[in-house]
Protein backbone atom coordinates (compact mmCIF):
# COMPACT_ATOMS: atom_id res chain seq x y z
CA UNK A 1 0.00 0.00 0.00
CA UNK A 2 1.73 3.38 -1.30
CA UNK A 3 1.61 5.98 1.91
CA UNK A 4 -0.35 9.25 0.67
CA UNK A 5 -0.18 10.66 4.29
CA UNK A 6 0.96 14.30 5.18
CA UNK A 7 4.17 14.64 7.05
CA UNK A 8 3.41 13.51 10.64
CA UNK A 9 3.15 16.86 13.25
CA UNK A 10 5.03 16.21 16.73
CA UNK A 11 1.98 15.47 18.22
CA UNK A 12 1.28 12.33 15.65
CA UNK A 13 5.04 11.36 15.55
CA UNK A 14 5.83 11.66 19.18
CA UNK A 15 2.77 11.99 21.92
CA UNK A 16 0.17 10.25 20.56
CA UNK A 17 0.92 6.59 20.71
CA UNK A 18 2.31 7.46 24.32
CA UNK A 19 -0.73 9.18 25.35
CA UNK A 20 -2.66 5.99 23.94
CA UNK A 21 -0.81 3.56 26.15
CA UNK A 22 -1.28 6.05 29.51
CA UNK A 23 -4.67 6.34 28.76
CA UNK A 24 -5.31 2.76 28.12
CA UNK A 25 -3.25 1.89 31.43
CA UNK A 26 -5.13 4.29 33.08
CA UNK A 27 -8.69 2.58 31.84
CA UNK A 28 -8.03 -0.83 33.05
CA UNK A 29 -6.79 0.31 36.44
CA UNK A 30 -10.12 2.32 36.65
CA UNK A 31 -12.31 0.07 35.51
CA UNK A 32 -11.04 -3.63 35.98
CA UNK A 33 -14.10 -4.27 37.97
CA UNK A 34 -16.49 -3.39 35.08
CA UNK A 35 -14.88 -5.68 32.80
CA UNK A 36 -15.22 -8.36 35.45
CA UNK A 37 -18.87 -7.52 35.88
CA UNK A 38 -19.31 -7.31 31.79
CA UNK A 39 -17.35 -10.89 31.78
CA UNK A 40 -19.63 -12.76 33.91
CA UNK A 41 -22.97 -11.29 32.67
CA UNK A 42 -22.05 -11.95 28.79
CA UNK A 43 -21.06 -15.62 30.17
CA UNK A 44 -24.44 -16.41 31.93
CA UNK A 45 -26.81 -14.00 29.35
CA UNK A 46 -25.44 -15.02 25.74
CA UNK A 47 -22.59 -17.61 26.38
CA UNK A 48 -18.57 -18.44 26.07
CA UNK A 49 -16.55 -17.79 24.63
CA UNK A 50 -16.97 -14.22 26.35
CA UNK A 51 -14.59 -12.61 23.82
CA UNK A 52 -15.19 -11.80 20.15
CA UNK A 53 -12.13 -12.03 17.96
CA UNK A 54 -12.37 -10.93 14.52
CA UNK A 55 -9.53 -10.27 11.89
CA UNK A 56 -9.16 -6.60 10.92
CA UNK A 57 -7.02 -4.50 8.59
CA UNK A 58 -4.68 -2.09 10.73
CA UNK A 59 -2.33 1.15 10.16
CA UNK A 60 -1.00 0.16 6.61
CA UNK A 61 -2.85 -2.97 5.91
CA UNK A 62 -1.58 -5.24 8.31
CA UNK A 63 -4.22 -7.64 9.84
CA UNK A 64 -4.49 -8.41 12.98
CA UNK A 65 -7.51 -9.78 15.48
CA UNK A 66 -9.85 -6.92 17.18
CA UNK A 67 -11.14 -8.18 20.91
CA UNK A 68 -14.64 -7.29 21.54
CA UNK A 69 -16.63 -8.47 24.04
CA UNK A 70 -19.75 -10.81 22.36
CA UNK A 71 -22.84 -9.40 21.92
CA UNK A 72 -24.74 -12.02 19.45
CA UNK A 73 -25.13 -16.26 20.13
CA UNK A 74 -24.34 -18.87 17.93
CA UNK A 75 -28.09 -19.76 16.73
CA UNK A 76 -27.84 -21.86 13.26
CA UNK A 77 -30.46 -22.54 10.80
CA UNK A 78 -31.29 -26.26 10.61
CA UNK A 79 -28.63 -26.59 8.18
CA UNK A 80 -26.20 -25.40 10.37
CA UNK A 81 -25.39 -21.90 9.42
CA UNK A 82 -25.38 -19.06 11.48
CA UNK A 83 -28.91 -17.04 11.48
CA UNK A 84 -28.71 -13.37 10.43
CA UNK A 85 -27.24 -10.92 12.90
CA UNK A 86 -30.03 -9.27 14.06
CA UNK A 87 -31.99 -12.71 15.30
CA UNK A 88 -28.61 -13.26 16.75
CA UNK A 89 -28.47 -10.31 18.65
CA UNK A 90 -29.66 -10.46 22.13
CA UNK A 91 -31.21 -7.67 24.51
CA UNK A 92 -28.02 -7.74 26.41
CA UNK A 93 -25.96 -7.55 23.65
CA UNK A 94 -27.73 -4.91 22.07
CA UNK A 95 -27.45 -2.50 25.50
CA UNK A 96 -23.70 -3.55 25.12
CA UNK A 97 -23.15 -1.84 21.42
CA UNK A 98 -25.22 0.82 22.27
CA UNK A 99 -23.48 1.94 25.37
CA UNK A 100 -20.34 0.76 23.67
CA UNK A 101 -19.17 -1.37 25.91
CA UNK A 102 -18.86 -4.57 24.36
CA UNK A 103 -15.41 -2.46 23.05
CA UNK A 104 -13.89 -2.36 26.29
CA UNK A 105 -11.56 -5.27 25.21
CA UNK A 106 -9.94 -2.96 22.61
CA UNK A 107 -7.96 -1.11 25.02
CA UNK A 108 -5.61 -4.33 25.03
CA UNK A 109 -5.56 -4.14 20.86
CA UNK A 110 -4.24 -0.28 21.66
CA UNK A 111 -1.76 -1.47 24.20
CA UNK A 112 -0.46 -4.89 21.74
CA UNK A 113 -0.19 -1.44 18.80
CA UNK A 114 -3.32 -2.17 16.84
CA UNK A 115 -5.08 0.04 17.52
CA UNK A 116 -5.32 3.75 18.78
CA UNK A 117 -8.22 5.74 20.93
CA UNK A 118 -8.87 7.88 18.03
CA UNK A 119 -8.70 7.24 14.43
CA UNK A 120 -10.97 5.59 11.62
CA UNK A 121 -12.38 2.44 13.02
CA UNK A 122 -11.29 -1.09 11.74
CA UNK A 123 -13.62 -2.33 9.05
CA UNK A 124 -13.55 -6.08 7.70
CA UNK A 125 -10.92 -7.54 5.74
CA UNK A 126 -13.26 -8.41 3.10
CA UNK A 127 -13.77 -4.56 2.24
CA UNK A 128 -10.26 -4.15 1.57
CA UNK A 129 -10.49 -4.91 -2.35
CA UNK A 130 -13.78 -3.02 -2.38
CA UNK A 131 -12.51 1.02 -1.34
CA UNK A 132 -10.98 3.24 -4.19
CA UNK A 133 -7.79 4.62 -3.70
CA UNK A 134 -9.09 7.56 -2.02
CA UNK A 135 -10.89 5.40 0.55
CA UNK A 136 -7.86 2.81 1.00
CA UNK A 137 -6.02 6.22 2.49
CA UNK A 138 -8.09 5.41 5.90
CA UNK A 139 -5.02 2.81 6.55
CA UNK A 140 -2.27 5.20 6.74
CA UNK A 141 -2.78 5.31 10.59
CA UNK A 142 -3.81 3.65 13.13
CA UNK A 143 -7.72 2.79 13.46
CA UNK A 144 -9.54 3.54 16.82
CA UNK A 145 -11.81 2.78 19.47
CA UNK A 146 -13.64 6.06 18.18
CA UNK A 147 -12.65 8.19 15.43
CA UNK A 148 -14.40 11.22 13.62
CA UNK A 149 -17.51 9.26 11.67
CA UNK A 150 -18.20 7.84 15.13
CA UNK A 151 -18.22 11.22 17.10
CA UNK A 152 -20.56 12.46 14.61
CA UNK A 153 -23.54 10.60 13.39
CA UNK A 154 -21.87 6.94 14.16
CA UNK A 155 -24.19 4.31 12.32
CA UNK A 156 -26.72 7.40 10.38
CA UNK A 157 -24.98 7.89 7.82
CA UNK A 158 -23.63 6.47 4.20
CA UNK A 159 -20.79 4.68 4.00
CA UNK A 160 -19.08 7.68 1.52
CA UNK A 161 -19.80 10.20 4.31
CA UNK A 162 -18.24 7.71 7.04
CA UNK A 163 -15.49 7.34 4.49
CA UNK A 164 -14.92 10.98 3.62
CA UNK A 165 -14.85 11.80 7.82
CA UNK A 166 -12.22 9.05 8.12
CA UNK A 167 -9.86 10.47 5.34
CA UNK A 168 -10.58 14.11 7.04
CA UNK A 169 -9.43 13.14 9.97
CA UNK A 170 -6.19 11.28 8.34
CA UNK A 171 -5.27 14.64 7.22
CA UNK A 172 -6.13 16.72 10.22
CA UNK A 173 -4.85 14.77 13.14
CA UNK A 174 -4.16 17.24 16.40
CA UNK A 175 -4.04 16.84 19.79
CA UNK A 176 -7.12 19.05 20.44
CA UNK A 177 -8.81 17.92 17.55
CA UNK A 178 -8.43 13.81 19.74
CA UNK A 179 -9.68 15.38 22.54
CA UNK A 180 -12.91 16.98 20.83
CA UNK A 181 -13.57 13.63 19.35
CA UNK A 182 -13.85 11.73 22.43
CA UNK A 183 -16.08 14.63 24.21
CA UNK A 184 -18.41 14.17 20.93
CA UNK A 185 -18.27 10.72 21.20
CA UNK A 186 -19.19 10.54 24.91
CA UNK A 187 -22.00 12.57 24.47
CA UNK A 188 -23.12 11.00 21.17
CA UNK A 189 -22.94 7.56 23.14
CA UNK A 190 -25.19 8.98 26.07
CA UNK A 191 -27.84 10.93 23.70
CA UNK A 192 -27.54 7.42 21.71
CA UNK A 193 -27.40 9.35 18.94
CA UNK A 194 -26.21 7.81 15.42
CA UNK A 195 -26.77 4.40 16.09
CA UNK A 196 -28.92 3.24 13.81
CA UNK A 197 -28.29 2.27 10.17
CA UNK A 198 -30.44 4.57 7.94
CA UNK A 199 -31.19 1.70 6.06
CA UNK A 200 -31.46 -1.50 7.82
CA UNK A 201 -32.75 0.92 11.10
CA UNK A 202 -30.26 -1.17 13.17
CA UNK A 203 -27.69 -1.07 15.76
CA UNK A 204 -25.89 -2.95 12.80
CA UNK A 205 -24.35 -1.33 9.77
CA UNK A 206 -25.18 -2.98 6.23
CA UNK A 207 -22.48 -4.04 4.43
CA UNK A 208 -20.27 -2.40 2.13
CA UNK A 209 -20.98 -2.95 -1.35
CA UNK A 210 -17.99 -0.50 -2.86
CA UNK A 211 -18.13 2.41 -4.53
CA UNK A 212 -16.33 4.19 -7.63
CA UNK A 213 -12.98 2.12 -8.12
CA UNK A 214 -11.62 5.13 -9.82
CA UNK A 215 -11.73 8.12 -7.81
CA UNK A 216 -8.47 9.60 -6.66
Amino acid sequence: MKNYHKPYGIYEKYLKRPIDILCSFMVILLFWWAYIIIAILVRIKIGKPVLFAQERPGKDEKIFKLYKFRTMTEKKDKKGNLLPDMQRLTKFGMFLRKSSLDELPEIFNIIRGDMSLIGPRPLLVKYLPLYNKRQRRRHEVRPGISGYAQAHGRNAMSWEERFEMDLYYVEHITFWGDIKIIIDTILSVIKREGIDSPETKAVTMEEFKGTERDRA
